[in-house]
């Protein structure tokens, strides 16, 4: 059974909060990658996903909102939640991605 979950605001707005700037994690090296792949690190934009978590991850994302349109960051959205960890979270969610520019 699924349970829909909605992610947003406090401490998973500033996990989502991804800087093209910093360097860091593996993670952080995935963003990058994602970024210079499809997107202009330069530029800013908030993406939101519908996925499903399970076992860890999401799967069957799809972005419902983009305030950058034909800018590339609706496929680095998508690129950045193969890679972004959900921890015990199950179910359908809207997951934020923000990407901070620089």
């Amino acid at each position: 059974m699924k349970y829909a979950i909605r992610l947003a605001g406090g401490i998973l707005g500033s996990l989502m909060l991804i800087s093209s700037t910093s360097a860091g994690s593996s993670f952080q090296d995935h963003v990058d990658s994602c970024l210079a792949k499809y997107a202009n690190p330069h530029d800013s934009a908030l993406v939101m996903l519908q996925c499903t978590a399970q076992d860890g991850k999401l799967s069957n994302c799809s972005v419902v909102e983009n305030n950058a349109k034909a800018k590339g960051f609706d496929q680095a959205a998508l690129c950045v939640a193969q890679a972004l960890p959900m921890g015990a979270k199950v179910g359908d969610i809207k997951v934020p991605i923000r990407f901070a520019g620089g």
